[in-house]
């Protein structure tokens, strides 16, 4: 889908910049609602022939594939390219960047380059998916219409050069479109007709559509739920919560308060909480092999200070840009002194 779009606007003003005046709504994208409703319909569809006519291989492919995929966003695009939160050698990248292509939630670049401006200016006009807007716009719609123009604006201020400076991601980028045709549509409906004698029908709606419309809903409840329901043990000030929901549907990010306190932390959840982190068990596997390393986390004290000070009282500074991530110049040098890196790669 065309990432330019954003829904509508509220009342509020950016951390560094002037008061603004409540704007008209953005103009919607039809071609992004048209696109939508019909991945969704197709998928309500293929719930009823999951039930009435398709395989059971079929269904448990469809159920895996959404499950596996989503770690080439959360693991990739998410953990590993917006926040630096670990390093992957090549052959984990490559991996990850298959993973990621299947899911298709936009390139790596387009997805990590919009991440690190939700974290840097969460909840304002500058955010792509600001949840005070409303919960509609925070789990689809600000993918249905234009975006705001603080959101372009602040969007330029973002360093991605590091993104461009991957081959692996600026291969993806070149090649997008080319890549999702055959690894998120025409390959996943091919492998059931060929290896199982599924129809082609119950392949493209279930296996396709169904599958896709599971891992787009499971990532954005991140963007929605995750940012009004749940406890906010670690800074009550800010909108993002501890979701079990969230974390159950996007494999281990839905610890969203944790989250959005300690950025760069590899495991997005306190003390490796395993409960439902896939995503966290799949870099401790590969870190095993050697091919994630350089995994930054949190002490338990450092964990609890933060907590006692801003989990309590609403104490956060909204003058002061946030950090989106391990490289961002704006993380305080006193966090980068209390990071625990494991598996610190030598020379």
């Amino acid at each position: 889908m065309d990432d330019s779009a954003e829904i509508s606007v509220c009342d509020g003003t950016l951390p560094d910049a002037r008061p603004i005046e409540k704007q008209p709504h953005q103009p919607i994208v039809w071609r992004n609602v048209i696109l939508c409703s019909l991945v969704h319909l197709g998928a309500l569809y293929g719930v009823y022939l999951a039930f009435t006519s398709a395989k059971i291989t079929t269904t448990v492919f469809a159920i895996c594939l959404y499950q596996i995929t989503a770690i080439g966003i959360t693991a990739g695009s998410h953990r590993l390219w917006s926040h630096r939160a670990y390093k992957a050698k090549w052959q984990l990248r490559v991996i990850i960047i298959i993973l990621n292509t299947i899911a298709f939630q936009n390139s790596v670049y387009e997805w990590a380059r919009d991440h690190r401006l939700h974290h840097k200016y969460t909840d304002t006009n500058a955010d792509p998916h600001n949840s005070n807007r409303g919960m509609f716009f925070s789990h689809v719609g600000w993918l249905l219409c234009r975006k705001h123009p603080d959101v372009i604006e602040k969007g330029r201020t973002i360093d991605t050069s590091d993104l461009l400076a991957d081959p692996i991601v600026a291969f993806q980028k070149k090649y997008f479109w080319f890549l999702i045709t055959w690894a998120c549509f025409i390959i996943p409906t091919l492998i059931p007709v060929y290896f199982w004698g599924e129809t082609w029908s119950n392949s493209w709606y279930v296996a396709v559509l169904l599958r896709y419309a599971l891992t787009l809903n499971g990532i954005w409840l991140v963007n929605s739920a995750a940012h009004k329901w749940g406890a906010k043990p670690y800074d009550r000030s800010i909108n993002a919560a501890e979701n079990l929901a969230a974390t159950i549907m996007s494999a281990g990010e839905g610890w969203h308060n944790y989250h959005h306190v300690f950025p760069w932390d590899y495991r997005s959840a306190e003390l490796g909480n395993y409960k439902f982190n896939f995503t966290t068990t799949f870099i401790d596997l590969f870190t095993k092999v050697g091919w994630a390393y350089d995994l930054k986390t949190t002490s338990p004290e450092f964990v609890y200070r933060r907590a006692l000070r801003t989990g309590l009282i609403e104490s956060q500074d909204d003058s002061v840009p946030l950090p989106w991530g391990w490289n961002d110049r704006d993380l305080p040098q006193s966090d980068r002194m209390e990071a625990t890196i494991v598996n610190r790669k030598q020379g």
